[in-house]
C-alpha cells in the first residue's frame, strides 16, 4: 500500500544562493543594507511546493478533526447551536495544535496567520454536519 501521508509536512526550504550574474546587486544590497535599509536576510524565503504541502496538512487535519468530532457530537447528543459550539472549540484547538506544531513562527511555515487561523474551518463544517446528524441518529433514534 502507498504511503499517502507526508510524514513531515513542515518543511522550511534553505535560502538559494543568488544567480551568478547578479553580483552586482548583490553589492547594490549590502550597500543599502549597510546604510539602513533592508537586507536580503529579512525576506522569508517559501517555496511553492512547501507552502502547498503545509496548507494541504491543515485541510486533511481539519477534515479529520470535522469527522471525528461530528461523531463525538452526535454520540454525545448535542443538537442545535451545542453542535456548532462543540465544532468552532474543536478548530479553535486544531488552531492552537497547529501554532504549537510550527514552534509559533507561522512565518516559517505559511504566509499568513490566516492560513492557520481559518483555512479549512468552513470546508469542515459540512463533513462535521454530516457525520454529527449520522451518529446521532444511529446512537439516538435508531
Amino acid at each position: 500500500m502507498q504511503n499517502i501521508i507526508n510524514t513531515s509536512p513542515w518543511r522550511v526550504s534553505p535560502p538559494q544562493p543568488p544567480p551568478p550574474n547578479l553580483a552586482s546587486s548583490e553589492k547594490a544590497v549590502t550597500a543599502m543594507a549597510a546604510a539602513g535599509g533592508v537586507s536580503s536576510d529579512d525576506v522569508p524565503i517559501l517555496q511553492t511546493e512547501n507552502l502547498t504541502s503545509n496548507v494541504k496538512s491543515i485541510y486533511y487535519s481539519r477534515t479529520f478533526l470535522s469527522i471525528i468530532g461530528g461523531v463525538v457530537a452526535g454520540i454525545w447528543g448535542f443538537t442545535g447551536l451545542m453542535g456548532f459550539v462543540f465544532y468552532f472549540l474543536i478548530m479553535m484547538v486544531s488552531s492552537i495544535g497547529l501554532l504549537a506544531k510550527s514552534k509559533f513562527s507561522v512565518q516559517t511555515y505559511f504566509d499568513s496567520w490566516s492560513r492557520i487561523l481559518i483555512e479549512g474551518v468552513f470546508g469542515g463544517l459540512m463533513s462535521f454536519v454530516l457525520f454529527w446528524s449520522f451518529a446521532y441518529d444511529i446512537v439516538h433514534i435508531f
